[in-house]
C-alpha cells in the first residue's frame, strides 16, 4: 500500500499545482478528484495503456523517433539522454544478456545486504590485478535501476537467489513492496561454470 500512498501523494501535488493555474470555477472539481482514493493508480495504469497503444502503431513510433531526435540535439541534455537510453536499451532489452543472474551481496557495508546482478567476470588488466574467482556485479538503485554501481567481489561473498532477473527487477523497482514468491536457490548457473577458470594474460 505504500506505493499507492506515494502515487496518491504525487497526484495530490499535481492537483494543487493545477489549481494555481486553472480558472477558479474548475478548482472544486479538482478538489473532489483529489479526495477519491486510488484514483492515482487508475490514472497511472490508463496512461501506461495509452502510451503502449500509441507507440505500437506507426504514428506513435514516429513520435517516439522525433522525441529521440529532439533530445539528441539539445546541448548538455543529449549527452545525458543518450547515455541513459544506451544503458536502458542494453540492460532491459528482451534479447539482451546483460544480467546473468540475481544475487545477494553485502553493500554498502558488512551486514547490510542488497540485490545485485551478475554481469560477468573481470577481464584484461583488471583481472590480472585481482585474485581468482571474482565476479562483476551491477548494484542498481531504487526505484530507478538504470543507475547503480559496479562491484568486483569474490564469488564466496555472493549468495545466489532462486528468483529470476525479471522478478528481481520488479522487487527493486517497487522498493521491496512486490516480493517474488520464495524459491530455492538455483544450482550453479552456466555463467558461473563457464567463468570458473578465467584466462590470464602473461
Amino acid at each position: 500500500m505504500s506505493v499507492v500512498g506515494a502515487l496518491d501523494g504525487v497526484f495530490a501535488w499535481l492537483v494543487v499545482a493545477a489549481q494555481t493555474v486553472l480558472p477558479e470555477s474548475l478548482r472544486p472539481a479538482l478538489q473532489q478528484l483529489r479526495e477519491i482514493p486510488g484514483l492515482s493508480v487508475i490514472i497511472v495504469v490508463a496512461a501506461l495503456l495509452l502510451t503502449g497503444m500509441a507507440v505500437s502503431n506507426m504514428a506513435g513510433q514516429w513520435l517516439v523517433d522525433q522525441s529521440n531526435r529532439l533530445f539528441s540535439n539539445i546541448p548538455i541534455v543529449k549527452s545525458i539522454y543518450s547515455s541513459v537510453k544506451q544503458v536502458s536499451d542494453t540492460l532491459f532489452s528482451s534479447s539482451g544478456q546483460a544480467f546473468r543472474e540475481a544475487v545477494l551481496v553485502q553493500y554498502p557495508r558488512a551486514g547490510s545486504w542488497t540485490i545485485a546482478f551478475v554481469t560477468g567476470r573481470p577481464s584484461g588488466e583488471v583481472a590480472d590485478k585481482l585474485p581468482d574467482d571474482m565476479l562483476t556485479l551491477y548494484v542498481p538503485t531504487t526505484p530507478n535501476p538504470t543507475s547503480g554501481f559496479m562491484l568486483l567481489v569474490p564469488r564466496t561473498d555472493v549468495r545466489e537467489l532462486g528468483m529470476s532477473v525479471d522478478e528481481a527487477l520488479k522487487y527493486i523497482i517497487s522498493m521491496g513492496v512486490v516480493a517474488p514468491p520464495a524459491t530455492p536457490a538455483r544450482p550453479a548457473s552456466p555463467t558461473a561454470a563457464s567463468t570458473s577458470a578465467p584466462t590470464r594474460q602473461s
